[in-house]
């Protein structure tokens, strides 16, 4: 019987393949790793067709390791990292550049053009603000530096983001394909209408992307083709494509109005629920759909997207040398009793959410003689928690003028939260229980029920929820007075990142 989920998690630095079970446990993994290339200060590109061959690979181990083959398997999810930008030739499905990442700063002199002095000029239309985050900038200006404007124009030429790239290859490739993404994923474009959640072709026009090469929207829980051409799921309905932020908001069954979830990964992303209309916030957060299930409106969020959290412990491995290995960062930071003044802000891309200061860069301040590696590596650490901590203060005064109450809970995932030090730490500055659930693979674990509800495993975001369970919480401990000083500290640092690039 055919009752198991497949989720292919293509990350910023890694593309997963997890099987599930009915019951949405875990059966067998892969994993592997693609090359991250910074060819300039602020640039940031991956190799699209590493990613679809690493894709390829790692599901044929999964299902291997799992002793299943395609006629076992309900249905694949689709989750990826957002933003990323591939733009590939129809006729060949190559691509003509390398793909742009989301972290990537190189349109930061087009988006201050397009801006006009009012970098929320489209706000109400996109629930965006106008940043190098955003794919449509960067689509433009890949356009225009490699000299494909018109063959874009004439249709010759696609654009996806990374959901797009693989759905098209995994459903035929050249010829015989589907030219596809979900509301999630256009949403981030800065091109969608977040009423419609169609493309906006006068936003389009402005921006400078064709409308010829744009891929059709379509909800996130539908049946978006079958596999092709990858034997070990040839013939499964593709029944989900979801943003990984989107897909972990799944996974955490975060279904109602008020609930919301924090995912620590490269970067940090936290999406409140706010039902189904869109909320525009008044404290820079992103307005943004969670999801859509065919035939159904669409739910909505608010996000603040962090940009350097778990890159910042690769930083300080790959860059610094300070630990050999991200695990050992918990154990050094452990080894001090409190930063010793010291204050990491890693502004590596300028400030997200809540600031959106691209002319921001990371500083490490409050050094004195006694400060050593290990007070570095707390701070780092401690430096995720204060990020999270803006957002949250700017998701609870959204709330308050909606009218709605603060948070009482955040739901966490992603690689970090296994860090007990950092997750207390969590706790202390948000003055909330921190929980963590009982399967933390909750991106993938989105985008797999969410293909399963498409193809009837599950009959309702109910029976989703039901599979949810509790693994640990974390409990504030620290004293208030505490909390306020050392916030007070953190909040004077970032005043010193700010105005730095002219």
């Amino acid at each position: 019987m055919a009752d198991h989920l497949v989720a292919i998690d293509q990350g910023t630095t890694s593309t997963r393949c997890l099987v599930f079970d009915a019951g949405a446990r875990v059966v067998a993994g892969a994993h592997a790793e693609h090359d991250q290339s910074y060819p300039r200060a602020g640039w940031v590109e991956h190799d699209a067709e590493q990613i679809l061959a690493n894709v390829r690979t790692v599901v044929a181990e999964a299902m291997d390791r799992a002793g299943l083959r395609a006629a076992d398997v309900a249905a694949v999810g689709i989750t990826n990292q957002r933003e990323t930008t591939v733009v590939w030739d129809r006729a060949t499905g190559r691509p003509v550049a390398a793909a742009i990442v989301w972290q990537d700063t190189r349109t930061t002199a087009r988006c201050a053009d397009l801006a006009q002095g009012d970098p929320d000029r489209f706000r109400r239309r996109t629930g965006l603000p106008i940043a190098t985050y955003f794919s449509g900038p960067k689509i433009a200006w890949l356009l225009d530096e490699t000299g494909t404007r018109s063959r874009a124009e004439r249709g010759e030429l696609l654009f996806g983001t990374v959901d797009s790239w693989l759905v098209w290859h995994l459903t035929g490739g050249v010829g015989d394909s589907r030219h596809v993404t979900d509301v999630t994923n256009a949403s981030r474009t800065l091109l969608a209408d977040i009423d419609t959640l169609q493309w906006a072709p006068d936003i389009a026009a402005e921006v400078g992307v064709p409308m010829a090469m744009l891929p059709e929207i379509a909800p996130s829980v539908a049946v978006f083709g079958r596999v092709t051409g990858l034997p070990a799921l040839e013939g499964v309905p593709i029944g989900a494509v979801l943003g990984d932020q989107h897909a972990a908001t799944f996974g955490q069954a975060c279904f109602e109005p008020g609930m919301a979830k924090n995912t620590y990964g490269t970067g940090n992303f936290m999406l409140l629920n706010t039902g189904r209309s869109p909320v525009f916030s008044a404290h820079g957060l992103l307005t943004t759909p969670a999801y859509q299930i065919a035939g159904e409106s669409p739910v909505y969020a608010l996000e603040g997207s962090i940009a350097v959290t778990g890159s910042l412990v690769q930083w300080l491995r790959d860059n610094l040398g300070i630990i050999s290995s991200a695990a050992e960062v918990e154990e050094l930071a452990a080894s001090v009793a409190d930063n010793g003044g010291v204050y990491v802000v890693p502004a590596f891309s300028g400030l997200f959410a809540p600031r959106w200061r691209p002319d921001a860069r990371g500083v490490i301040v409050g050094l004195t003689r006694y400060a050593t590696k290990a007070h570095i590596a707390r701070a780092a650490l401690e430096a995720t928690a204060f990020q999270t901590r803006e957002v949250l203060d700017a998701m609870n005064a959204d709330a308050a003028a909606g009218g709605r109450a603060a948070l009482t809970e955040l739901r966490v995932d992603g690689g970090m939260v296994g860090n007990d030090l950092l997750m207390q730490f969590q706790a202390d500055v948000l003055g909330v229980p921190v929980i963590r659930p009982a399967v933390a693979e909750t991106t993938a674990l989105g985008a797999a029920v969410a293909a399963g509800l498409a193809v009837g495993v599950f009959d309702s975001t109910d029976a989703i929820a039901d599979v949810w369970a509790e693994g640990h919480r974390w409990s504030p401990t620290m004293a208030a007075d505490d909390v306020a000083r050392t916030y007070r500290q953190w909040c004077k640092a970032v005043d010193r990142t700010l105005d730095w690039v002219d």
